[in-house]
């Protein structure tokens, strides 16, 4: 029965709670259970709160839509309170933060019981998750490869039914990414859909977007409803939906204009395996009865890479300038505690002007206004999610690869995930097919800004077609 029950998404989960056909309890030992099971393989959860949890889970918890049900919550951004946040970085080992993030109480008030938190590659900057310090997360469908980033530690635990939902965060494709290559669904919502308050504005440009991965539409639809809106000061704020998400997947939508690329617009090159995952697409869609046609985007896609090649190492470069500055410290001497991969983002960052910054944006700003226009004309853009499916762990080893070609593999992992970040628009990864060794691959659709909505409508219409959660990892 518990194998059982961890199998039933978040939704289900409570409804067993809120029947009392089973108990907060029995749901977090049971979870519990699973992780202890899993981890001397997969190495998804670095902080273990399972005491606390199964406190929490017999004190009481609010009546929240997910009451009891097990959690777990990603190692950047998401503060959670007498917890460190460290971003998989050991110069971040002691930075315990003492108060919750405001997603973080809405987790708690929608009744989740939070059992750790997730591992990430060291300061979240690419598409697979092998920081030095906490070791490799493995994938669960095969543990020789990545499970992606920077969210992997959350997909892992999703795909090896650790917990149901486990929230992520995505910068350039950090959910949808790793929702890919663990066969999950995995949204990011539109620009300023859910607070990063009261720590962060608008992390570096925009382009950073908070939610889970799941495996299932309803429960990324549900959460949202329970976690979206803005906090006072936020610098985006996204008007409220017309209706709640969950409610989407009630009546299926028809007769919806979809672009579909197959190529990806910076030049990388798509593995055929991942053409054939947006072809299946793109014929379960028009046999769902909505128009589907090859477009052309309307942005210069290798300009946009050069742009994203120069902007994305500011990540790191705030980073570090901004931990060195709490501690009265020289950044220059701090980047020698950081990964060969951090160390030479950081290089190429620091080198860079405040007006080279504003350029980008401008630029970024430009593609969307151009997408803009796209969806004058399209309700939805259909892509593959990857470009690759999840490649062996080590493939992205600055170590031993070098920072240049490292960079370019990276660079590569973003090509579909990053224009929906510095555009700011929803865009979601969805399962689709599995290649021939079984690896998941994903298909990413994108829509307007702040539509979510057609995007959990056409997900739960894919869901229903082409039904994954049927399938699981082996392990």
């Amino acid at each position: 029965m518990t194998q059982e029950i961890l199998e039933l998404d978040a939704t289900a989960q409570a409804g067993l709670v809120a029947r009392g056909e089973v108990s907060p309890a029995e749901l977090v030992e049971a979870s519990i259970a699973q992780i202890e099971a899993g981890e001397p393989v997969l190495n998804a959860v670095t902080q273990r709160f399972f005491g606390q949890a199964l406190d929490s889970a017999k004190s009481g918890l609010p009546d929240g839509p997910f009451r009891g049900v097990p959690f777990l919550v990603k190692d950047f951004y998401c503060h959670m309170a007498g917890t460190p946040t460290t971003g998989s970085a050991r110069l971040l080992e002691d930075n315990v933060i003492d108060h919750d993030s405001a997603l973080m109480s809405r987790y708690r008030g929608a009744g989740f019981v939070t059992l750790g938190k997730t591992n990430v590659p060291e300061m979240v900057t690419m598409g697979t998750t092998e920081p030095v310090w906490r070791g490799a997360t493995r994938n669960p469908w095969n543990i020789t490869h990545t499970p992606g980033g920077s969210s992997g530690g959350a997909a892992a635990a999703v795909a090896a039914r650790y917990v149901a939902a486990a929230h992520a965060n995505d910068g350039a494709g950090s959910i949808r990414i790793p929702a890919s290559c663990c066969g999950l669904f995995g949204l990011k919502p539109s620009r300023g859909r859910v607070t990063l308050g009261p720590d962060v504005g608008e992390a570096i440009g925009g382009i950073t977007a908070e939610h889970v991965v799941t495996r299932s539409v309803r429960d990324s639809a549900a959460i949202l409803d329970a976690t979206a809106g803005p906090l006072a000061g936020d610098p985006y704020i996204a008007p409220p939906p017309a209706r709640p998400f969950l409610d989407e997947l009630e009546a299926p939508r028809q007769g919806l204009r979809i672009g579909v690329t197959f190529a990806a617009p910076d030049g990388t090159d798509v593995a055929p395996e991942c053409v054939a995952a947006v072809e299946h697409a793109a014929g379960l869609l028009r046999e769902l009865g909505h128009q589907v046609e090859e477009v052309t985007l309307p942005f210069d896609g290798r300009a946009f890479r050069a742009a994203l090649g120069d902007f994305w190492p500011l990540t790191v470069t705030r980073g570090l300038s901004a931990i060195a500055a709490a501690r009265g410290q020289d950044p220059e001497l701090l980047v020698r505690d950081l990964e060969p991969f951090n160390q030479y983002l950081f290089s190429k960052g620091i080198t860079r002007r405040a007006v080279d910054y504003i350029r980008d944006l401008v630029g970024f700003q430009g593609m969307a206004r151009a997408m803009g226009g796209f969806y004058e004309i399209h309700d939805l853009w259909l892509s593959p999610t990857l470009a690759f499916a999840p490649p062996p762990l080590g493939y992205f080893d600055a170590g031993a690869l070098g920072g240049e070609e490292a960079w370019k593999r990276v660079l590569d992992s973003f090509a579909f995930t990053a224009p929906g970040n510095v555009t700011g628009l929803p865009s979601a990864s969805i399962p689709m097919d599995r290649n021939a060794a079984g690896l998941p691959i994903g298909i990413q659709l994108t829509a307007r800004l702040n539509d979510e909505a057609v995007l959990f409508n056409v997900a739960g219409q894919l869901e229903t077609a082409n039904p994954w959660a049927l399938s699981r990892p082996l392990l």
